[in-house]
C-alpha cells in the first residue's frame, strides 16, 4: 500500500447559483476525502465568482478501499443561521494515484469542473488542481543498524 499526500489547489469559481435573495452569496468551499474534511475561507461579498488560490492537503492511501477515490467540493453559501447548498463538484483522483504511485508524483492541472445538484441541475464551475505525491518511505540499510552482527553471539 502506497502512502503520500494529495494537495488540491482551489482557485475560483465562476457562475454560481446565487443562494441568497437579497445581496450577494458569501460562498465557501468543504472539501472532502475519504472521512477528510477541509474549509476554504469564506469570500465575503464576492458572489457568483468567488477567488479563494487556497491549497489543501490530505493524508492518502492507495489502493485503500476500492471506488472511494473521490474528492468532493461541496460550495456553500455562508448565512447567518443556516448556511446554504449551493451545489457540488467530484472529481475521481483513482487514476492521479495509479499514475503518482509509478512514476514517483502526479498532477491535475487546474481544470473546470461542472457544479450540480442533486438533481444534476448546473450550478455553475469551479477551477482546481490536484497533485499526488507519495511518500518516500526511509531505505532500509542494515549495515547503519549495527545491533545483532555486533553482538558477542554473532559468528560469521
Amino acid at each position: 500500500m502506497a502512502i503520500g499526500f494529495m494537495e488540491v489547489h482551489l482557485v475560483k469559481a465562476k457562475g454560481l447559483h446565487n443562494a441568497d435573495i437579497f445581496g450577494k452569496m458569501d460562498p465557501y468551499v468543504l472539501i472532502q476525502y475519504k472521512g477528510q474534511e477541509q474549509r476554504s475561507s469564506v469570500a465575503i461579498g464576492q458572489g457568483k465568482n468567488p477567488i479563494w488560490n487556497e491549497k489543501f492537503i490530505f493524508k492518502v492511501e492507495y489502493p485503500g478501499v476500492v471506488n472511494q477515490h473521490k474528492l468532493i467540493l461541496k460550495i456553500m453559501d455562508k448565512d447567518l443561521y443556516a448556511d446554504d447548498f449551493v451545489g457540488q463538484a467530484i472529481i475521481h483522483v483513482r487514476d492521479l494515484l495509479v499514475q503518482g504511485v509509478e512514476n514517483g508524483g502526479a498532477k491535475l492541472q487546474t481544470l473546470k469542473y461542472r457544479v450540480v445538484r442533486a438533481n444534476k441541475s448546473y450550478r455553475g464551475e469551479i477551477d482546481v488542481g490536484v497533485t499526488f505525491t507519495p511518500k518516500v518511505e526511509d531505505e532500509f540499510v542494515e549495515d547503519d543498524l549495527g545491533g545483532w552482527k555486533e553482538s558477542e553471539y554473532y559468528l560469521p
